[in-house]
Order: structure tokens, then sequence, then C-alpha cells
């Protein structure tokens, strides 16, 4: 069993939370409306974890969400992710999801498409609303057909996405 650290963090948008071990990070948490929330909602997959110093490449990755948040066109892709328990299909949308810039967007069905399956956007919805690493994975770059928002499980839903998307000077046409 893999030996798992926390920390949370302020951000522009509130205080996030990041976990990790020897794979890499195991996931990322947007604010919830409390510390409290966020970190029970952090450590639902490692309720063992214990709160630590974030070694270099772990606080390099916090602040380059830190700057994100503040509208800095981050692009996270330094951050190694531990991907040993995310599914085939989930690790190709991610990818994908990876190479989208800030700022920019991708329909599900387009990123269904580079995935290798155009009919998959409704898999790919799924996968995105089950992804551990919000920003480092920028699902909030995804959005449904013809520009509309489509869903976002984040605290705050829609509004939480349409927020992101407003910090990295991303074009919403509603």
């Amino acid at each position: 069993m893999q030996h798992t650290s926390y920390t949370l963090f302020p951000t522009a948008i509130g205080r996030c939370g990041i976990s990790w071990g020897e794979r890499g990070i195991s996931a990322v948490q947007l604010p919830e409306a409390n510390d409290a929330l966020t970190l029970a909602r952090l450590l639902r997959a490692h309720a063992l974890a214990n709160r630590q110093v974030p070694p270099p490449a772990i606080q390099r990755t916090i602040d380059d969400i830190v700057a994100l948040l503040q509208g800095a066109a981050c692009d996270l892709h330094d951050a190694v992710i531990d991907l040993a328990q995310v599914p085939d299909f989930h690790q190709r949308v991610y990818t994908v999801v990876r190479s989208i810039p800030p700022g920019q967007t991708l329909s599900y069905g387009e990123v269904a498409a580079r995935c290798g399956d155009k009919q998959a956007a409704r898999a790919v919805g799924q996968a995105l609303a089950r992804n551990p690493f919000p920003l480092i994975v920028p699902c909030h770059r995804v959005l449904a057909a013809h520009g509309r928002s489509g869903g976002f499980s984040a605290n705050g839903g829609v509004r939480t996405k349409l927020r992101l998307l407003t910090i990295e000077g991303a074009r919403l046409q509603f």
C-alpha cells in the first residue's frame, strides 16, 4: 500500500488541496465551503493520508496552480500524476484534456474523437466527472456541443467551471 501525504493551500478561489505518494499526485481538490469539507473530499480515497510539507516537485505544482488561478497561463504539464488506479479510457481522455491550453476549450465530442471514438462523448463526460486531478487535468476546459457549458462536479458546479474559464481568459459564447 502506497503512503499518501496531503496539504491544503490558499488560492485566489479559496483553499485547495493536493495529495501525493511515491508515484506522483493522487488527487487535487478544488475548494469546498470550508477546510474540513475540502479535506474530507480530498481524502475520500486516502483516509490514512498524513499532512506533510510538500516536497519540491509537489510545491512547484502548487505554485503553478496558484499562478493559474491568478490568471497566469500555466499548463501544469510538469505535474506527475499517479494513474495506477485510473481506467485506460480515462487515461486517454486525461491525456487529451491535458493538452488543451489555458483559455482554450474543446467539446466532449472533440475529446472523444481525439481518443479515437467520436461516438464516446458521454463516456468522456463520465471520465471527467471522475477526474481526481482537476486543474492538472483541466476538465473545466471541456464544453458541451455548441459551446454550452455542460456539467461540472466541483463545489459550485457550472458556476465554478465558468469562473475558472473566465480567470483563464476563455472566450465563451452562451
